[in-house]
């Protein structure tokens, strides 16, 4: 502050002077110069690629992804393998009727899934959901409150599985770095909740949340599964940069081990939108589509699979 102010005093002092010593008039084509934009608003993109066989490809660099928003080619800024960008999740998980003969095995997995997920830097969120949403533990890092969360989830009848993701997104929302939904359910949606799947997609958008679903089906090949439900997680997941997995007769191990896997060896893609003028594209919509795609697809064991989200809105948090 000390140094600012001194110059200041020389500035106020040097002005008269100059004026004593004749200085001139700034040209006329000077002083109206149109004034300069610079565009601040760098756009992250986490992003995971994997084999045909469905393997983390690590040891990629910048040179090999493009990036594109709209269509229009993007120049990549910013680069990071494996990213430590902290993280913040909310682990949420369905005690509806459906999936409550699985729910001791699910807080087993979950437990380890936490002690080996998370880092002093990250914050965990727990909720559960069955006919209403409920917060059961707020974001923390301290791994016991989590444990002890795990062992007093509510059951109901019903299952609120839009309302949870919408009411989720929302608290990941007021927070930086990594956002990822970890949701655990078979896909059903029923009860009285007004929130719907378009809903529930668009509020995982605005947060910028990456949805990894965990569909948890007693058999696989069920009659009485809700396709629809496993589908709409599913794209739910494929649209916000996520990923989704079946977990076998509600063994969740694998399952969340993928999970794991997936947040340890993703990259970071960074750039300042070229187009970035204020104006939305065609069609009045104020949602920007993002592409990523590789420039060498078949390196090593191709083709490779690259999952990003697919776009953002600008007025969004980046």
């Amino acid at each position: 502050m000390r140094r600012y102010s001194f110059l200041a005093v020389l500035l106020l002092a040097a002005a008269p002077m100059a004026s004593r010593a004749g200085a001139q008039t700034a040209p006329e084509s000077m002083r109206k110069a149109p004034p300069i934009h610079v565009n601040v608003r760098l756009v992250n993109v986490f992003v995971n690629v994997t084999n045909a066989y469905g393997a983390p490809v690590s040891g990629l660099t910048m040179n090999d992804f493009a990036l594109s928003e709209d269509g229009q080619a993007q120049k990549i800024a910013y680069f990071e393998q494996q990213t430590n960008v902290p993280l913040s999740m909310v682990l949420a998980i369905d005690t509806s009727g459906s999936t409550r003969k699985d729910l001791p095995l699910e807080k087993d997995t979950a437990r380890v899934f936490v002690r080996s997920m998370l880092r002093p830097v990250d914050r965990l969120d727990l909720m559960d959901f069955n006919s209403s949403v409920r917060e059961v533990v707020p974001f923390t890092a301290n791994v016991r409150w989590i444990e002890e969360g795990l062992d007093h989830l509510d059951v109901g009848p019903a299952t609120a599985l839009y309302e949870a993701i919408y009411l989720a997104s929302q608290n990941l929302a007021k927070h930086h770095g990594r956002k990822v939904l970890v949701v655990i359910s078979d896909g059903g949606n029923n009860g009285e909740s007004s929130v719907d799947y378009p809903q529930a997609l668009e509020a995982a958008r605005r947060a910028q949340v990456m949805v990894y679903s965990i569909i948890d089906l007693p058999i696989l090949a069920d009659a009485g599964r809700d396709e629809d439900g496993e589908h709409a997680m599913i794209t739910l997941s494929q649209e916000t940069g996520g990923q989704y997995f079946y977990a076998d007769a509600g063994d969740l191990r694998e399952a969340f081990a993928k999970v794991s896997e997936a947040l340890r060896t993703q990259y970071l893609l960074g750039y300042y939108p070229s187009s970035g003028d204020g104006e939305q594209p065609p069609g009045g919509s104020d949602y920007r589509t993002i592409s990523v795609k590789l420039t060498h697809p078949a390196k090593v064991n191709g083709p490779y699979h690259v999952t990003n989200r697919t776009g953002y809105y600008p007025d969004s948090t980046q």
